[in-house]
């Protein structure tokens, strides 16, 4: 096995435990990592208990962010959720996109599908569906999504550039993202960088927060903005499990951090060139 796919496998068993944890469990560790602090509050995600459309039983604590709370989805939009867990931006997005919207959520955790499966059904939603599949593979076609969504998933996925082509490929011209996720300003201690609880705990696997702007670029995005920024603070009793104290101070007191970013982008809408229109 490559170390790709043990990334990957490594984050699928993860997150199949976190399928069945508690929500207070996962919001006292890092994305889900495991209740590795005395400290219990939520480390990195936002409230969305205001939100309409939020379903308690399909809130595990996960994220690192609102982005359906900044995503412009309007009625009758066909919305893609890229990590949809137990199914919660899911459910907000659909009271967004209405009854004649439709709402996929993209998922290679198989737990995860069966909770968002089960949790739709109690809802009656009929517009709401689960697919399981890679992100980097998104298992929708081409040039139909009005806008996709993501929280605090793909700092997890190896070839964040891949997903990146994906979503370019599923949004129809003019459509737009709107993700959160985790990045990092400066150097991550080695200690974190190659631990994997961390890695599934959204920390290990994230990159500088340059490179991720710069993939959006590069992947022929245009009207990138940073819809919200934060940085996280994750206590001492955990970082305590990776660093030592003269690493733990230098971190500290240094300009490195770490970031949740909402990112907002839009594919391009394209002219298509027909023989006589003059643009050819």
């Amino acid at each position: 096995m490559n170390q790709t796919d043990a990334i990957k496998e490594m984050v699928k068993q993860k997150y199949s435990e976190i399928a069945l944890q508690d929500k207070a469990t996962n919001q006292a560790s890092c994305c889900g990592a495991g209740g590795c602090s005395t400290e219990v509050y939520n480390i990195m995600s936002d409230d969305y208990s205001d939100l309409t459309g939020y379903n308690p039983d399909a809130d595990l604590g996960l994220g690192c962010g609102l982005p359906t709370q900044f995503a412009k989805i309007r009625k009758g939009d066909f919305v893609i959720d890229l990590g949809s867990g137990a199914g919660n931006d899911c459910f907000v997005a659909r009271s967004e996109a209405g009854e004649t919207g439709k709402v996929i959520g993209i998922d290679f955790t198989p737990a995860m599908i069966e909770k968002a499966r089960i949790n739709a059904e109690k809802l009656g939603y009929n517009n709401v569906e689960f697919r399981l599949g890679d992100i980097e593979k998104i298992p929708v076609t081409a040039n139909v999504a009005d806008v996709v969504v993501s929280n605090c998933v793909l700092n997890l996925v190896p070839d964040k550039n891949a997903v990146f082509q994906e979503i370019f490929r599923v949004l129809k011209p003019g459509g737009h993202f709107s993700i959160s996720d985790v990045v990092l300003v400066g150097k991550l201690p080695e200690a974190l960088q190659r631990d994997a609880e961390m890695y599934a705990g959204c920390v290990a696997g994230a990159i500088q927060k340059h490179v991720y702007l710069e993939l959006i670029a590069l992947n022929g995005f245009v009207n990138c903005i940073i819809q919200k920024e934060k940085l996280i603070s994750i206590p001492d009793d955990i970082l305590q499990k990776y660093l030592d104290t003269d690493t733990l101070q230098s971190w500290k007191s240094g300009q490195s951090g770490i970031y949740s970013i909402t990112v907002y982008a839009e594919k391009p809408i394209q002219k298509v060139c027909e023989p006589g229109n003059g643009c050819c």
